[in-house]
Parts: structure tokens; C-alpha cells; sequence
């Protein structure tokens, strides 16, 4: 990122790569609440791209003495206020559980959304697995696009709470940290988020359980936690908890996503 040029009073920050952007929001907060010079961003954990405004400065008075603006590097703290994460390229790989689908009585449609989505990040599909209901060929589809190198499993498919949906459970039983289990938005209340540790080569793999809603809903948690995800930003149940404020899409005529106030 770098600055802008002075305008009007002010300097921009500008995003110099794609990627996601993350706020020190506490240090920020101290910054502003110094009284006499301010900084105003977009929310963090958004996605930006080049040419990005982050933020805007400027000090309120016409002047400011150089020791409050040394007071006001000080509050800012040693670490930077604004990062970007950039993204990391995932080979991404799809379980698609269901008996339906998988009898090929029903067309899956899911699929198509997961690969629109992933088609804004650097990713690429390594392999698409249809398995039927049983918890344990759930379990083997996960391990086998494991082994296969995915960096990235989505499942979909059997993530509600009716018990003959094995997903979650089948998530659990690779051994993988579950995060969250539900989640404080709508779209998206059934989302699971969890990370698996593969020990023959150290790899940290997110392996996510979609909602049903993902299918057919313009915005959803997914669209919150992918950017996340595609930055290797570490997902915490705290985290999941906090969209609980904002977790509400309005489901507007005309989606404006993420130039609104869903998952801020």
C-alpha cells in the first residue's frame, strides 16, 4: 500500500495488491482518541483490490505541534495499523454428499456456485467427489481429496440438524478443529467451519460444510469466510460469533455486496 498525495487536506492509503485487508483496530481506535488527528478506513476483513482506497488522514486543526504527532505514532503502536493479506493460490477440492444426487436422481447444482465463487480467487480444482449418505463414505471422500493434496475440502450436502444428515459428523471424525458449528448469520445459520492438520506433511486444510443456502442465496457466510480462508487468516469461534451484529442480510432488490452493512 502507499500514500496518496496530499488533497484537500488529507491522505489516502492506497492498496498496492489484491488481498485482505486487516485493521489493528485497537490501535486505531487509540489514534483517534487523541482528539487532534484522525483516521478513517473501510471495515477490515473485506476484500481489496489494487487501486483500493483503504483509508483516509488528515489533522483536524489548521496546525498541529510535532510532539502530538509523535503522541499520535506512539498510540499507534510498533506493528502497522493497516496489512494486506494477500491471497494464496488453493487447490481446492469438492465433496458432494446427498443419495439423491449422488443416484443422479436430482442434477447437483451447488457445485456450479462453489466454483463461480473460488473463480474470483487464485485457486484451482483438483477433483469433485459424489458420495451418498453414510457418515463413513463421507469420511473416506474427505480423506481421499486429502491425500490427493487439496488445500482447500468444501463440503455440501447434509449440514442441517435432521439426523440423517452425516456431514458434520463425518467433518468431525477426520479429526479435524472444529471452529464453529452454526454460525450468528442469516444466510448461513448451519455453516461449519473447521481446520484438519495432515501429519505426513504439516498441511493446515481448511474443510468447510456449506449450508443449503449457499445454493441459492445471492450473499451468505460463505461469502464472509472465503476471503478469510483464501488469505490464510486464521478463523476463530470468537470471530464467527462477532458476526452476529450485521449477520443479517436484507436480501436488497439490488445486491450492492460487500458496499453495505452485511457481515460488518
Amino acid at each position: 500500500m502507499h500514500p496518496s498525495d496530499i488533497k484537500e487536506g488529507k491522505i489516502e492509503l492506497i492498496a498496492d495488491t489484491d488481498g485482505l485487508l486487516k485493521i489493528n483496530r485497537e490501535a486505531l481506535v487509540a489514534v483517534n482518541s487523541l482528539g487532534e488527528m484522525m483516521i478513517a478506513s473501510r471495515h477490515g476483513d473485506f476484500p481489496v483490490r489494487v487501486g483500493d482506497k483503504l483509508a483516509g488522514t488528515r489533522i483536524i486543526p489548521l496546525i498541529i505541534e510535532k510532539e502530538k504527532m509523535e503522541r499520535a505514532k506512539e498510540a499507534g503502536g510498533t506493528e502497522p495499523i493497516f496489512t494486506i493479506k494477500p491471497y494464496k493460490k488453493k487447490k481446492y477440492a469438492i465433496v458432494t454428499t446427498g443419495s439423491e444426487v449422488f443416484k443422479g436422481r436430482i442434477k447437483d447444482t451447488f457445485s456450479p456456485v462453489i466454483r463461480e465463487k473460488l473463480a474470483a480467487f487464485p485457486s484451482e480444482e483438483i477433483g469433485q467427489i459424489y458420495v451418498d449418505d453414510e457418515k463413513t463414505h463421507i469420511l473416506e471422500a474427505i480423506q481421499k481429496q486429502i491425500a490427493a493434496g487439496a488445500d482447500l475440502i468444501i463440503c455440501t450436502g447434509g449440514m442441517s440438524v435432521d439426523p440423517d444428515d452425516c456431514t458434520p459428523g463425518a467433518i468431525m471424525a477426520t479429526g479435524a478443529r472444529i471452529v464453529s458449528y452454526g454460525a450468528p448469520v442469516l444466510p448461513g445459520a448451519m455453516m461449519l467451519v473447521s481446520y484438519y492438520t495432515n501429519e505426513a506433511d504439516g498441511r493446515v486444510i481448511p474443510i468447510l460444510g456449506l449450508p443449503g443456502c449457499v445454493m441459492y442465496a445471492k450473499r451468505t457466510i460463505f461469502d464472509l469466510v472465503l476471503p478469510r480462508v483464501m488469505a490464510e487468516d486464521e478463523i476463530t469461534a470468537e470471530d464467527i460469533a462477532r458476526l452476529g451484529e450485521g449477520g443479517l442480510c436484507l436480501n436488497c432488490e439490488v445486491c450492492t455486496f460487500p458496499n453495505c452493512g452485511f457481515g460488518k
